[in-house]
């Protein structure tokens, strides 16, 4: 395989590519260190080659996924709430980062940082405490869940005003490279979809595609891709300037708090893995 790694997790696996070409159009885009190609067909079947290979691709939730290697290790992971009717679907768009993957899903765990990087949004001092949750990893689909979280938050989406409310949230990682949250939606007893899909470029660079399947009836689509870019953007420069580029999944290379419980589990399913791709070598 003509890819720049051997990691079976990237290789064998559904990895996003972006949104698909218009019927009988294409598009170049990078994966794994090369340049692919992508089209669609005028009948709508989508297409993916590397040169003159061609490479496995299916369209699902409006964007297209590729597997290298052509021997997808499992099927692609379901999104049942992009089906729902009365949820919204908003692309909010593709953006770079210069940093591993792995590290950008780390980020998108965490609830510790809300308070300081995203002040006045997700979070606000003196709110700061992390309460209890909890994580494990799901015997059947092998995907980690965060559950029974809760934070105070002064603006929780693009629809809320700046009152502050406890949110309750839910995390899913279900790929190293994919993640999906659940959150407190305007709709009772509902909780509003955002799935966060990084395509890799290489070992240290992604395209973060971030996808909402909400119940907001009172934010236009442009309000809505507005929040999620003032929020990542408020990440970016943090994630970007991280001492390791890759992520360290060696037991001592950085020290986790109380909070930090879906990075520790992250991490650890990262290992039994047995992740290359993106990750910082032991010292």
């Amino acid at each position: 395989m003509p890819f720049a790694t051997n990691d079976p997790n990237m290789l064998d696996d559904w990895l996003v590519a972006g949104p698909a070409p218009a019927p009988s159009a294409s598009r170049t885009t990078r994966l794994l260190g090369e340049t692919v190609r992508l089209s669609t067909d005028a009948d709508g079947t989508p297409r993916c080659s590397l040169g003159d290979t061609p490479l496995a691709v299916q369209q699902r939730y409006g964007y297209l996924w590729v597997c290298p290697s052509g021997r997808p290790a499992r099927p692609l992971f379901g999104f049942p709430e992009y089906d729902e009717p009365g949820r919204r679907r908003v692309d909010c768009g593709g953006i770079g980062v210069a940093v591993s993957g792995l590290r950008v899903i780390e980020n998108f765990l965490d609830m510790a940082h809300f308070p300081f990087v995203h002040a006045d949004y997700l979070g606000k001092v003196p709110h700061t405490e992390v309460a209890q949750y909890q994580v494990q990893v799901e015997p059947a689909t092998g995907e980690i869940w965060a559950t029974d979280c809760r934070f105070w938050q002064p603006r929780a989406s693009a629809a809320h005003d700046a009152s502050g409310s406890e949110v309750i949230y839910k995390y899913r990682v279900m790929q190293p490279f994919s993640a999906m949250l659940y959150k407190s939606s305007f709709r009772a007893g509902e909780l509003d979809a955002i799935g966060i899909f990084l395509q890799p470029v290489d070992e240290e660079h992604v395209i973060a595609h971030t996808l909402l399947a909400c119940y907001d009836d009172h934010s236009t689509d442009a309000e809505l891709i507005a929040f999620q870019h003032t929020i990542f953007g408020q990440d970016k420069p943090i994630l970007e300037n991280h001492a390791f580029k890759r992520m360290p999944l060696e037991g001592r290379a950085e020290t986790p708090t109380r909070g930090d419980t879906s990075s520790v589990t992250y991490r650890r399913w990262l290992r039994e893995r047995g992740m290359r791709f993106g990750v910082r070598a032991a010292a």
